[in-house]
């Protein structure tokens, strides 16, 4: 238990009393810091559910299997309306899995796998940190080893909108691989039928870089609207544009400095190490890449926002790099 639920649940549970907990959040221990106590360690926040037992000697009927999905399918992904806390349920094939590797500004660990559903929709998913170490080691392994192709339940998973539409495991994720919900036999039936067209399929896809899944790929079907057409559409959303690119103020800064634990952007370019009131510590500024760029095509013209890696690769230059061409050199210049 974690911060307000310390306090919510100490009244709750007594030592020697038996509870049913629902929606419990159970791990596997790490071993990487030395030898755990346990083999597995339990996170009760608030969406566990926690009732207390009454003693009974009475043998009780198994659990029937379990039937209730609320998946969204991978074709409504596009039309949703994206944003921070978003949080969708997914059934999916796993076509690919890549390595363990560290990934972004504060290298955090993370495993890439590619997903598609039965209408060759495909979006690739991110296992951040345990999951990727803990649930992307049990899906690599599966698939090393196993004929079939593997799928996947996902709950609690979070829309990422870079480089397009991605997906991404969030705190209180869970992912889950080939169980008997009737919805997931019939997926896993549907990929054994299909696994030669998919596995060509997939081929096609990566055909440009053999070891790399791709970041993302349009749904099938999925329109392009006009940058007009954006400005008159009925709610917000995602939208796919052709577009040419062009950086029209060459005069912007290209950086912003943040707080290095909870990313607040400062109004500061100098790097010094601050107390941070939002994190209660002292801390580092650390350059993020973030501009603007005007997207033209020949209906209109509009402004978008590009950060963090997507900048650096559009400009072929890392955060500190930029920082130190516009931020660095800017300051000693004025001195």
């Amino acid at each position: 238990m974690y911060a307000d639920e310390i306090e919510q649940y100490a009244n709750k549970l007594k030592l020697i009393n038996t509870y049913l907990i629902s929606t419990a959040r159970v791990k596997v221990s790490l071993t990487s810091y030395g030898k755990p106590i346990h083999k597995f360690y339990w996170i009760l926040d608030k969406k566990t559910v926690i009732e207390e037992t009454k003693p009974s000697n009475e043998v009780e009927n198994p659990l029937p299997p379990p039937t209730k999905l609320n998946i969204t399918s991978f074709d409504r992904i596009p039309h949703l309306m994206v944003d921070s806390a978003a949080e969708i349920d997914i059934l999916a094939i796993v076509l690919h899995c890549g390595p363990q590797k560290n990934a972004g500004r504060s290298h955090h660990r993370c495993r890439e796998i590619t997903l598609c559903d039965n209408k060759k929709n495909q979006f690739l998913f991110t296992l951040w940190e345990d999951f990727g170490e803990i649930e992307g080691h049990e899906i690599a392994s599966k698939m090393a080893t196993e004929a079939d192709l593997l799928v996947i339940l996902g709950r609690s998973i979070g829309i990422f909108t870079f480089q397009g539409l991605s997906l991404q495991t969030r705190y209180n994720s869970t992912v889950r691989v080939n169980l008997n919900y009737p919805q997931a036999v019939a997926l896993i039936n549907w990929a054994k039928e299909n696994k030669t067209m998919l596995l060509s399929y997939a081929l096609e896809k990566t055909s440009t870089s053999s070891s790399v899944a791709p970041m993302i790929v349009t749904p099938a079907g999925q329109q392009v609207i006009s940058i007009a057409g954006i400005s008159s559409a009925p709610s917000m959303g995602v939208f796919y544009v052709e577009v040419e690119i062009a950086i029209l103020d060459e005069f912007q800064d290209f950086c912003v400095l943040e707080c290095s634990g909870c990313k607040q952007k400062k109004r500061t370019k100098d790097r010094k190490d601050f107390e941070c009131p939002k994190c209660n510590r002292k801390t580092a500024l650390v350059p993020r890449c973030s501009f603007q760029i005007d997207l033209i095509d020949g209906t209109a013209t509009t402004t978008a926002s590009i950060s963090a890696e997507l900048g650096e690769k559009l400009l072929s230059m890392t955060a500190e790099d930029i920082f130190d061409i516009t931020c660095t050199k800017a300051i000693s210049h004025s001195h």
